[in-house]
């Protein structure tokens, strides 16, 4: 395959059907910025090791610039813009900004998607199983007290 190559792909982000075709060698990551513009999702490392651009991907958190979109072809993807409903921000979302874990913002993306995969998975997580879910991804800013803080109120607010 050379650069130029295409591939049709059929996927639903959340839950929209996209009908699209992608370029044999783009990341997912690629796709959802610079042909979907959905742009919720952030471009860091490149190379999978700080978690900005965790999505997930048939309910599993992936990191979207370690995956070809070609791969994508049927999956069911969610991203940060695919947690609000009708203009609210997610009890996840409310969480992080309560509780202070939003300081530049830029890791906040992915790190809210991590701890959603987290909370879908493990509905009342112990703080040591937060700073598990999340160790894939890094802040500079936070010293990541306020987002363990938000995680946790987050998994309490399952209950209500």
């Amino acid at each position: 395959m050379n650069e130029m190559t295409t591939v049709p792909i059929a996927v639903t982000i959340n839950q929209t059907r996209y009908d699209v075709e992608v370029k044999a060698h783009h990341t997912l990551l690629e796709v959802l910025r610079e042909q979907l513009h959905l742009t919720g999702t952030k471009r860091s490392c490149g190379e999978g090791e700080c978690g900005a651009c965790t999505v997930l991907v048939n309910g599993e958190a992936v990191n979207s610039c370690l995956v070809l979109a070609a791969e994508m072809d049927g999956a069911e993807i969610l991203t940060i813009e695919g947690l609000e409903r009708n203009g609210e921000l997610s009890p996840l979302q409310q969480a992080f900004l309560d509780r202070g874990a939003v300081q530049c913002g830029f890791c906040t993306p992915g790190m809210v998607m991590a701890a959603e995969y987290l909370l879908r998975t493990t509905p009342h997580p112990t703080e040591a199983e937060i700073r598990e879910g999340l160790s894939g991804n890094l802040c500079r800013c936070t010293g990541y007290e306020g987002i363990v803080e938000a995680v946790k109120h987050a998994g309490r607010e399952t209950d209500s």
